[in-house]
């Protein structure tokens, strides 16, 4: 005999009509296996709305945590059309008197809408020296763009877990480090990368994934202390789209080389397994052939950045009004007005410019970060400067 098929639509019109044939609602229940509250729930949808009341509705959320209403937002880009002259701060009073039972948006929201929909006048653009890797796709050259990775974690025979940290050059294929870490912690990566360019230079772009350290997903525009201390060198931040892995793939190809030949039999202790490590990076990039290359070597092909690693350099703001460091709390304190931004920009220069009435705009080196007013002291993050690359899909080896 066949299972007999049904659907959650049908199990419901069926509890229904047999509700109405004046069943009871308890012993329904133990029948249909739910309790009495999800029973008297479909048995009152159906009251109220038919048929209709029994099929699932939608899970989204009715609005989402700090999303504006697109209705209020519409308001404010048709009072703008209305008085082109009018800044925030008079378009907010507007809607206020308009609208005085609905939730009056703060003046730095007002003007992220404006600025979001074209409406905020800006002045001619200052000219930066931006490094070419960052709208570079087919990269030719070696340190254009380095890719940087955590191999899958994996147990030592002393019981304790390692996570190896990957760093390639996408052209050559050189490895330029692979270590042997306790944990995914950023602070141990910082080492890494240190060591990193002050060996090989900096290169123009690094990319990676969203995870942590290379990301945070709470922080603003999901930058972590590792990618901002990047953006500070002049290094571009490029991001694989998520749950993508194939657009890293080269380094994932080379990992599954990693894991095939330094990680079967892993080793007693972390010393043992960066031996390992240490063998496999030099075979892999002096002794090993690959087809992606012509069956060059990368060792034959890598050269070392002609940009040497000498530090943190300087950052002034010329074109700004003030310069604050961010606190280690991730705020801006001007006086009593202190204005959240993010921890991962601690110990930070940004510039802060006026721009409106009660407006300010707050930017990180040639990237603008958001506005704040001075009555909120909530900072409006502005279009994300870091949205992530369309990169290429992976390669053949």
């Amino acid at each position: 005999m066949p299972w007999e098929e049904c659907n959650v639509e049908d199990e419901r019109l069926r509890f229904v009509a047999r509700r109405l044939d004046g069943e009871a609602m308890a012993a329904l229940c133990r029948e249909f296996g739910i309790s009495r509250k999800t029973g008297h729930k479909i048995f009152n949808r159906y009251k109220e709305t038919g048929l209709e009341g029994l099929t699932d509705r939608s899970r989204r959320p009715y609005r989402h945590a700090n999303q504006l209403p697109f209705q209020i937002e519409s308001l404010i880009v048709t009072i703008k059309q209305d008085y082109p002259g009018w800044g925030a701060p008079k378009i907010r009073e507007r809607l206020r008197r308009l609208y005085p039972d609905v939730h009056t948006p703060a003046i730095s929201t007002v003007h992220a809408v404006l600025d979001r929909n074209g409406l905020v006048p800006r002045g001619p653009k200052r000219r930066r020296n931006k490094a070419t890797g960052t709208e570079r796709h087919h990269v030719e050259e070696p340190n254009q763009l380095w890719c940087a990775d955590y191999k899958g974690e994996f147990m030592l025979a002393d019981k304790r877990y390692c996570y190896p940290l990957t760093i390639t050059d996408y052209a050559s294929r050189f490895v330029i480090a692979c270590d042997a870490l306790p944990t995914t912690k950023e602070r141990f990566a910082f080492t890494v990368f240190e060591r990193a360019f002050k060996d090989f230079g900096l290169p123009d772009t690094i990319r990676t994934d969203n995870g942590v350290p290379f990301a945070s997903p709470n922080s603003l525009f999901n930058l972590s202390k590792l990618s901002v201390w990047w953006l500070r060198l002049g290094i571009n931040i490029e991001r694989i789209q998520p749950g993508c892995p194939q657009q890293n793939g080269r380094h994932e190809r080379m990992h599954l080389t990693l894991k095939k030949e330094a990680t079967r039999p892993a080793g007693d202790n972390f010393l043992q397994q960066q031996d390992k490590f240490d063998d496999f990076v030099d075979r892999f990039n002096r002794e090993r052939p690959h087809q992606g290359i012509d069956m060059k070597i990368p060792a034959e092909l890598y050269r070392p950045s002609q940009r040497a690693y000498r530090g943190l350099p300087e950052i002034d703001y010329p074109l700004h009004d003030r310069t604050v460091t961010i606190t280690t709390c991730g705020r801006i304190c001007i006086g009593k007005l202190k204005v959240n931004v993010s921890q991962v920009f601690a110990g930070q220069a940004v510039g802060i410019k006026q721009v409106a009435d009660s407006i300010w705009l707050v930017s990180f080196m040639h990237y603008d970060l958001g506005f704040f007013d001075d009555q909120t002291c909530r900072l409006e993050p502005v279009a994300n400067p870091f949205e992530v690359r369309n990169v290429l899909p992976m390669s053949r080896e």
